[in-house]
C-alpha cells in the first residue's frame, strides 16, 4: 500500500491551471476504472465534426468541476457558513462521479438503445457500485446527490440553475470549442455566493456576473450544443443504432465489441442489474466508433450509408425555420430519397428526420437563482434584474428541422 501522502497528486488543467486532489480518498476514486473510463468518453459527442478542438473528455470535466467545488467550500466558509469535513468530501465526492453514468455518445444511446435509462440513474448506481468498494464511504455523497440530505444548498451546488457542472462545462466547451461567447467569469459568480435559510444566494452585486452566465448559456447552446450540424449528426447516430438494433433482431450479423453487442441485442433490461452495470462500463467512444467502420461494408445499405456519412463528415442537409414541418414534407422527402437510392420507404425514413429544438437558458419552474439584496431580502434573479432580456430567457426557444439527404 502506498503512503497516502504519494496520492495528493495534482492535474495541470488548461482552463484552472492546477487542481489538486483534496485527499486519498478522492485519488482512489478518481483511479477507479469506472472513472478511469471517463478518459475515454468524450464532452460534446459529435461536436468535434463543427469544432476540430472539441476533443475534451468527460474526465476533464469531472476534475474541473470539483476543482470550482474546493473553491466554493472556501468561499461559503470564508462568509461563515459550516460545512464539516464530512460534508466537504461528499460535495467533492458527489460532483466528482455526478456525471459517471455517460455513456459514449450518451444522449443519441439514451434514445435508442439503453431507453428509459437515462445517465443520471446510472450515475447514481455507478455511486452505489462504488460506494460498496470503499465500504460505505459514499453514503453522504449518495445523500447529498439524491436530495435526501436536510442541508438543501449542498444539492444547489452539484444540481441547480447556477452549479458548479453547468459553471464548469461552459467555461471548458467555450474553450475548446473557440466559441467564446460561452466563456464565463466562474471565480467571480464563486465569490459572491453565500447561504441564507439553507438556500444557495448570490450577492447583489454579482447580478450582472450572473446575467452574463445566462446569457452565455443560451448562446453555448445555439452555437455549440444545438449546432444543426452536429445536431443532425447526433440524430444520424440515433438512427444508426435503431437500425443495428432492428438488422441484429431479425438474425443479421453485425461485427462490434462484447459490451457493444450485449446492448445492442438486449436493449436496456428492465433492472439494470450489476452485470449490466459492468458491462456498461466497459463502453466507450472506441466501441461506437469501431462499430461505425466495422459496418461501412456490413452489406446493408442503409447502416452502411449512415456509418460512412458520419465517418466522412457527409452529413444530411438539416432545414431550420419557425414553423413546423408537415407530415407531407417529411412523405415527400421519403418519397425522394427512396426513388433516388432504389431502396423502400421504410429503409428511407432512415435518413429523413422531422422534429424539434428547444433552448431555455433559464427556467421558472426550476429552484431560482436567488439575489441577496441589499437589504437582505432575497428574490429570483429575474425580478431584481435591469435586463428584460432575462425575462425572455426564461421563454423556450423553439425551432423546427427538417432532415434529408442532399439529392442532386
Amino acid at each position: 500500500m502506498s503512503d497516502s501522502s504519494n496520492k495528493l497528486k495534482i492535474f495541470n488543467d488548461p482552463i484552472y491551471g492546477f487542481i489538486s486532489i483534496p485527499n486519498p480518498l478522492i485519488f482512489d476514486v478518481i483511479a477507479h476504472k469506472y472513472f478511469q473510463r471517463l478518459r475515454r468518453i468524450s464532452q460534446m459527442g459529435l461536436s468535434y465534426l463543427v469544432y476540430p478542438g472539441a476533443h475534451h473528455t468527460r474526465f476533464h470535466h469531472a476534475l474541473g468541476a470539483m476543482h470550482l467545488m474546493q473553491k466554493a467550500v472556501r468561499v461559503l466558509r470564508f462568509k461563515g457558513v459550516e460545512i464539516s469535513p464530512e460534508e466537504e468530501q461528499a460535495l467533492y465526492l458527489a460532483i466528482l462521479l455526478h456525471d459517471i453514468g455517460h455513456g459514449p455518445f450518451s444522449h443519441a444511446m439514451e434514445q435508442s438503445i439503453v431507453k428509459g435509462v437515462h445517465h443520471e440513474s446510472l450515475s447514481l448506481k455507478f455511486m452505489h457500485a462504488l460506494n460498496g468498494v470503499f465500504d460505505g464511504k459514499l453514503d453522504l455523497a449518495i445523500r447529498i446527490f439524491t436530495g435526501n440530505y436536510e442541508r438543501k444548498f449542498m444539492l444547489q451546488l452539484i444540481s441547480g440553475q447556477l452549479d458548479m457542472d453547468r459553471m464548469d462545462y461552459l467555461r471548458r466547451d467555450s474553450f475548446y470549442t473557440g466559441v467564446a461567447e460561452g466563456s464565463i467569469n466562474a471565480d467571480r459568480l464563486i465569490q459572491m455566493m453565500d447561504v441564507v435559510d439553507d438556500r444557495l444566494v448570490v450577492e447583489e452585486k454579482g447580478i450582472y456576473s450572473v446575467e452574463k452566465f445566462l446569457v452565455a448559456r443560451r448562446l453555448m447552446y445555439w452555437q455549440a450544443y444545438l449546432h444543426k450540424t452536429s445536431y443532425v449528426a447526433e440524430l444520424m447516430l440515433q438512427h444508426i443504432f435503431k437500425r443495428a438494433v432492428l438488422l441484429i433482431g431479425e438474425g443479421f450479423s453485425l461485427q462490434a465489441s462484447d459490451p457493444l453487442l450485449h446492448f445492442l441485442k438486449n436493449g436496456a433490461a428492465a433492472a439494470f442489474d450489476e452485470a449490466d452495470l459492468e458491462l456498461f462500463s466497459k463502453l466507450d467512444d472506441t466501441d461506437v466508433l469501431m462499430a461505425l467502420k466495422q459496418w461501412q461494408s456490413c452489406g446493408d445499405f442503409v447502416l452502411e450509408q449512415l456509418c460512412e456519412r458520419i465517418l466522412n463528415r457527409n452529413l444530411l442537409k438539416i432545414s431550420l425555420g419557425d414553423e413546423k414541418f408537415t407530415a407531407a414534407d417529411k412523405e415527400q422527402a421519403i418519397a425522394e430519397v427512396a426513388e433516388k437510392y432504389q431502396i423502400s420507404k421504410a429503409e428511407a425514413s432512415y435518413f429523413v428526420y422531422k422534429g424539434k429544438i428547444k433552448n431555455q437558458a433559464y427556467s421558472m419552474d426550476k429552484e431560482p437563482i436567488c439575489i441577496l439584496k441589499k437589504d437582505k431580502t432575497i428574490a429570483d434573479v429575474v425580478f431584481v434584474s435591469d435586463q428584460l432580456n432575462l425575462k425572455a430567457l426564461s421563454k423556450p426557444v423553439v425551432k423546427y428541422y427538417l432532415c434529408k439527404p442532399k439529392l442532386l
